[in-house]
């Protein structure tokens, strides 16, 4: 009888098993700084938009939730024991603890967009990225823009898209949303390699060539002298912790011109933003945004 209770039972999953699930993202949400970069990009949006409350409410539930699982999966791909200068959260809980979380905050991310009842913009991001890391296969520029990015973009682009939905507004912000994507991404590329702050912050150094990831700089780099590729990729398949090595594949990539290249893109997307912030009208909150990550600041 207590047996049959219990397959009965269509209450959900009792709260002292959410309390255990959710330990890696209760951890992690108190100790990640990104969520909040995310909230003002939908606090900046929804000044043209004007979402109503509840839903908006619904909105950044469900982006928080996703960016947390994304961040978990991330760290154990990356096989990064540190976030944000602490430890990542598998390496408090374990990889198949944290795996379980990181599945879990899906589902709840896609029942709150259920609420909404509008399911028509949920995506599913690519990984490239892995792939190219694992088999030490440099993608051309063009591949990166237009698949490698496509988790960072892809994300706050549904995000924003949910808010379309939901909003009296019909202009269309999706060009907009895919240059501050990647903003902010070629950003993160150039700050591994370049910030000593992001260094300090992080607590390690050149986390870019430590992961194996091939990023903006590092592709430039490659293309640019042929003669370096296979230096380059020896190194970069090491997933090297050597100071002198790190030293090196930055000398490599300065004799390339490769910083100041990503540098210069940094600075045309961002005057490139500017101009649609103004073509969409005033946005306070966006260009505060826009000065906290311009590449002027970056030390």
């Amino acid at each position: 009888m207590e047996i049959l209770c219990v397959l009965n039972n269509s209450n959900g999953t009792p709260d002292y098993i959410k309390e255990i699930l959710l330990k890696p993202y209760k951890y992690q949400s108190l100790r990640s700084s990104g969520t909040n970069v995310f909230n003002q990009f939908i606090d900046a949006f929804n000044v043209w938009l004007k979402v109503p409350e509840e839903r908006l409410a619904i909105i950044n539930k469900a982006s928080e939730l996703m960016f947390h699982a994304a961040i978990m999966l991330d760290d154990i791909q990356d096989n990064s024991p540190v976030r944000d200068g602490e430890l990542a959260a598998h390496s408090v809980f374990g990889v198949a603890q944290t795996l379980n979380c990181a599945n879990y905050l899906c589902f709840l991310a896609l029942e709150e967009v259920r609420k909404m009842e509008n399911l028509k913009a949920v995506e599913i991001f690519s990984g490239m990225d892995v792939y190219w890391r694992d088999t030490v296969t440099c993608p051309t520029e063009k591949e990166y823009f237009e698949i490698g990015l496509d988790k960072t973009v892809g994300h706050v682009r549904m995000v924003v898209r949910l808010m379309q939905i939901e909003s009296v507004s019909e202009t269309d912000y999706t060009g907009l949303v895919r240059k501050l994507g990647i903003h902010y991404q070629v950003l993160d590329d150039y700050m591994s390699l370049q910030s000593k702050q992001n260094a300090q912050d992080k607590g390690t150094f050149c986390e870019d060539i430590e992961e194996g990831k091939f990023s903006l700089p590092i592709i430039h780099s490659i293309q640019a002298n042929p003669q370096n590729r296979q230096e380059l990729l020896d190194i970069w398949k090491q997933r090297t912790k050597s100071m002198e090595l790190k030293q090196h594949a930055l000398k490599l990539l300065e004799g390339t011109g490769s910083f100041s290249h990503c540098r210069k893109f940094l600075e045309d997307l961002e005057q490139d933003i500017r101009n649609d912030i103004q073509k969409f009208g005033e946005n306070a909150i966006l260009e505060k945004i826009m000065n906290t990550v311009s590449i002027h600041k970056i030390k």
